[in-house]
């Protein structure tokens, strides 16, 4: 196929799934496409350290449509400068900066931020050590099983790809395992885990009194009490019912490019700033709709309590956070204003996405300090009406009827179970009344449900810790 062909293919192409979809326009698809691309192969290029021609290759697998771009996709990685540049044969270009300590972010030519990274101040860790320094093998027949069926591939598509496995059971790793190139300190993107984390920080402001649940949210354009948006609030926010005019995020595919979402996310520097000048589409509080977004917002109201600085907001998350738990290979990424792109671009170990999840096995608390509000673990996991996934407050459920919940018990997970989830296959599963903690990164296609193997992993899991007499010194 010559050149002239394949633009005019790939032009058919973007035409025809605009006046399919009936979204957002159809032009805006390159620039979101090389996007997500440039983003993804820059920050696991330079944080991560993976291949990027084989990382592109799994993560585009992973979604589906998605190839019908990627083909005519060109990506330069400049190892010397640090940044990554994809072009979608002239109609679409996009350039992500890498910057040490801050990782990457999309520069859309008016420049980027400048931010100072804050200084480690070496505070020490409140939760006690999960680990030695070497990987833990699984500690009975039962987690080797589970983790050998974790990372077998089918012998067809749609394939897992699982890249790091690691089990915690009462506080301490009971197995782990990683893919060739990855390790305890690899740090692998969460995409929309990172919610979960903002959720946390926006919990620790709530204990600290500088933020609240009811009332208007803090959002200097919605403050006048005409504008229907002023009626939003910390929650709604937290739960995505907020009203916000900007489609959904719930899925990962070619489709999801033409998300007015996805507009906002990578042809945007200022990302809070855009989603805060959407109109309404539903009244505050009436409609679930899961959208990056509300987490984009809340993650300006946090710049915003912190003192107003991206590094005041960087230091927060790092003082009351990160180093309380010991997660000490976490990069929070920006957007081009400065501001932690809070939807989905933290990366971090799965040894420290395990410390995150410990903190809401232990309600809370670390090292006998509460770090979130009493009470803040179980509001997370209620769960949110309508919300058909089982959704609560930066957390996904299996409290409630949704049909997410009820699919995954009938799947072998416990009632009380409640995670942070990440497109494409990445979990930390909290299972209270198991004392469990389980972490799972990969390639893998959202649909269907079983394709990234979490469904078995759970239940093996759950099945495994249960043995009496396995698992040497732990209840």
């Amino acid at each position: 196929m010559t050149r002239r062909s394949k633009i005019i293919l790939l032009t058919t192409t973007i035409a025809c799934a605009g006046l399919a979809l009936g979204a957002a326009r159809a032009h805006d698809v390159p620039k979101i496409a090389t996007g997500f691309i440039a983003d993804t192969l820059c920050s696991e290029t330079f944080v991560s350290g993976l291949d990027p021609s084989r990382n592109l290759a799994e993560t585009t697998d992973a979604m589906p449509g998605v190839g019908l771009l990627t083909w005519a996709m060109d990506f330069q990685v400049d190892r010397v400068r640090k940044d990554v540049t994809v072009t979608l044969f002239g109609i679409g270009r996009s350039h992500a900066v890498y910057r040490e300590g801050l990782g990457c972010t999309l520069e859309h030519g008016q420049g980027i931020a400048d931010v100072a990274l804050p200084p480690d101040d070496q505070q020490p860790a409140l939760l006690p050590e999960i680990a030695g320094p070497g990987l833990v093998p699984p500690q009975s027949e039962g987690l080797s099983t589970a983790l050998d069926r974790a990372f077998a591939e089918p012998a067809q598509p749609p394939y897992r790809r699982t890249r790091a496995i690691v089990v915690m059971k009462a506080g301490r790793i009971i197995a782990e395992r990683y893919a060739d190139g990855i390790g305890p300190e690899t740090q692998l993107l969460g995409f929309s885990m990172t919610k979960s984390v903002i959720s946390a920080l926006t919990g620790i402001l709530v204990r600290q009194g500088k933020l609240k649940l009811d009332g208007p949210a803090p959002v200097a354009a919605w403050k006048d009490p005409d504008d229907p948006r002023h009626a939003i609030t910390v929650d709604q926010l937290l739960r995505h019912t907020a009203g916000i005019a900007l489609g959904s995020s719930l899925q990962a595919s070619l489709g999801s490019a033409f998300e007015p979402v996805n507009v906002m996310k990578f042809a945007e520097d200022d990302m809070a700033t855009y989603a805060e000048s959407v109109p309404l589409a539903t009244a505050p509080g009436t409609v679930w709709n899961y959208h990056d977004g509300n987490f984009l917002i809340l993650s300006q109201l946090i710049r915003n309590a912190a003192g107003g600085k991206p590094a005041d907001a960087l230091a927060f998350a790092r003082r009351e956070l990160f180093a309380p738990l010991g997660m000490r290979h976490v990069t929070l990424q920006l957007d081009g204003a400065g501001t932690v792109e809070g939807s989905s671009e933290m990366l971090a170990s799965a040894r420290d996405w395990a410390r995150f999840g410990q903190l809401y096995l232990n309600d809370g608390v670390a090292g006998g300090k509460r770090i979130l509000p009493e009470g803040w673990v179980n509001y997370s996991a209620t769960a949110t009406p309508n919300a058909w996934v089982g959704i609560g407050a930066g957390f996904w459920t299996n409290q409630g009827d949704s049909f997410g919940a009820k699919l995954r018990v009938e799947h072998g997970w416990p009632h009380d179970a409640f995670f942070a989830k990440g497109t494409i296959g990445q979990y930390t599963i909290v299972i209270p009344s198991e004392k469990l903690v389980i972490v799972r990164l990969g390639r893998s296609p959202n649909a269907p449900p079983q394709a990234d193997g979490v469904f078995d992993l759970v239940r093996d899991v759950v099945a495994a810790t249960r043995e009496k007499g396995k698992l040497a010194g732990v209840d």
